[in-house]
């Protein structure tokens, strides 16, 4: 294995592959946490894997399993009906676009809040379990750089504030806080933010993809979930196939743009390729839409799973 302060890579040839998309990041002025890892062969590569980012929607992966957890044991009810207020949490897809009040079932709280990222959902669901559930789950399961904080409205909220509602402002103080160490939005601020690092949100992909945490029908639901996911823009981006399959979740907050998931060979094979990974970006332009940088994460995904296929599969 190579390691140092930036790089983790189980072969040479994987230091190199991690060089190259750490450069090619650089190139379109992103800067990130990247790491890739076979779940069962554990061969891996990545770089920064060990530093705290804000994840934005990607906490609610761990979120998700804690709720799916309380459901398989009982102490929670799937049908039980939630009253979800749009006005409580703000965001542009599920039932935080909403006009109105909706009642939702507790279990269709979770696909909602990983199909398509809904802060409403989630923020609901953090209330009735709690951030001490949250968390105290996250460390059993050996995962202890995850942390959750903060319920998803407090994003916006924050920004709104410093920003005195003005998004493009919002954005350039993002990136000005990277420049400058000094966060003047919170959810930005790693020592207050809802955080996780790469090989902490790996460790937790991989153990939930061989049930080696919680309850096997809470994990299957999941990577049932997870499958769902209604955006496939960047790490599935160059991974679409009907051989593959991507299960995953994104996260974006002003200039972070992240994802984690598993990439899987879909093949009739036992010896199916399994790979988790967690790219998690920032850039350095004010730019709202940057498909550039979406691409880059898929193009990173797929040459990291091209590399850590099983040795026979590989191409050469």
């Amino acid at each position: 294995m190579t390691t140092d302060a930036a790089y983790l890579a189980t072969t040479p040839r994987a230091l190199t592959i991690a060089q190259s998309i750490a450069r090619d990041w650089a190139q379109l002025g992103m800067s990130g946490h990247f790491l890739a890892r076979n779940i069962d062969t554990g061969e891996e590569l990545g770089f920064d894997v060990h530093t705290p980012v804000p994840l934005a929607s990607v906490i609610k992966v761990p979120l998700a399993l804690v709720v799916l957890e309380a459901l398989g044991r009982g102490a929670l009810d799937p049908a039980a009906p939630m009253l979800v207020d749009p006005a409580r949490s703000v965001g542009s897809t599920g039932v935080s676009s909403f006009r109105y009040p909706a009642t939702i079932a507790i279990a269709d709280l979770v696909l909602m809040m990983l199909s398509v990222s809904d802060n409403a959902s989630a923020d609901v669901l953090i209330e009735l379990v709690g951030f001490d559930a949250v968390n105290d789950a996250v460390r059993r399961w050996g995962c202890p750089g995850i942390r959750f904080r903060h319920p998803l409205q407090r994003m916006h909220d924050s920004a709104y504030r410093a920003a005195a509602g003005n998004p493009s402002l919002a954005l350039e103080l993002a990136i000005h806080s990277d420049q400058s160490g000094h966060n003047v939005i919170e959810p930005l601020d790693a020592g207050y933010a809802n955080v996780g690092t790469a090989f902490d949100l790996v460790n937790l992909l991989q153990r939930v993809w061989r049930d080696a945490i919680s309850e096997p029908d809470a994990t299957a639901e999941l990577r049932r979930l997870m499958g769902m996911q209604m955006f496939t823009h960047r790490l599935a981006s160059d991974l679409r196939s009907d051989s593959i399959r991507v299960s995953a979740k994104t996260g974006s907050y002003l200039h972070l743009r992240h994802e984690i998931g598993v990439v899987e060979s879909t093949e009739a094979s036992d010896r199916g390729t399994r790979v988790a990974i967690a790219a998690l970006t920032r850039t350095a332009r004010p730019a709202a839409v940057a498909p550039d940088v979406d691409l880059a994460i898929g193009d990173a995904a797929r040459t990291v799973f091209e590399e850590l296929r099983q040795p026979d599969r590989r191409e050469t």
